[in-house]
């Protein structure tokens, strides 16, 4: 009978150990996206700042939405529904990044392809530059004094100058 009875308290330890576990980890996992879903809002009150950086000395907008983020992670809202909550509630300049679906994947793939655009472009200017010739100084002819006035007469008579 001792025998029972001291496993019948192990095994209560045990389940209190895993549900004190338990609740710690969950805690946890709420924390972890309360800080991941903060860092990936901007606040609204137009300072450009991630909401958990928001600094402004009495900033209603960044209490506010943080009471918002800290109810929606309590109701058990999964990321995106609380996302899009924001977005609806404060429109899509609340997102730190554009999403990647649809017409917001060209401010993903845009600066990219400029980039590469401006290389390719920088690449043919150059060999272009490199394929022209180079322009060499012309030797003085060696014309005599009369020819030199022949070919005078002749350029004021062509220019009528």
């Amino acid at each position: 009978m001792k025998l029972e009875t001291r496993n019948s308290k192990l095994r209560l330890a045990q389940l209190l150990l895993i549900a004190l576990l338990a609740i710690a980890f969950l805690g946890a996992d709420t924390d972890a996206r309360f800080n991941k879903l903060g860092h990936g809002l901007m606040c609204a009150c137009g300072c450009n700042q991630v909401l958990l950086e928001c600094n402004h000395v009495g900033c209603t907008y960044s209490d506010r939405m943080r009471n918002e983020l800290t109810a929606g992670l309590e109701r058990g809202d999964n990321d995106s529904l609380i996302l899009q909550s924001f977005v609806q509630k404060y429109g899509n300049t609340v997102l730190a990044a554009p999403t990647t679906t649809g017409f917001n994947r060209i401010a993903w793939i845009m600066p990219f392809a400029v980039f590469a655009l401006a290389i390719i472009l920088t690449v043919w200017l150059v060999r272009l530059w490199r394929a022209h010739a180079v322009a060499q100084p012309v030797p003085t002819p060696n014309l005599g004094a009369e020819q030199l006035d022949d070919l005078r007469k002749k350029a004021r008579q062509e220019t009528e100058f």
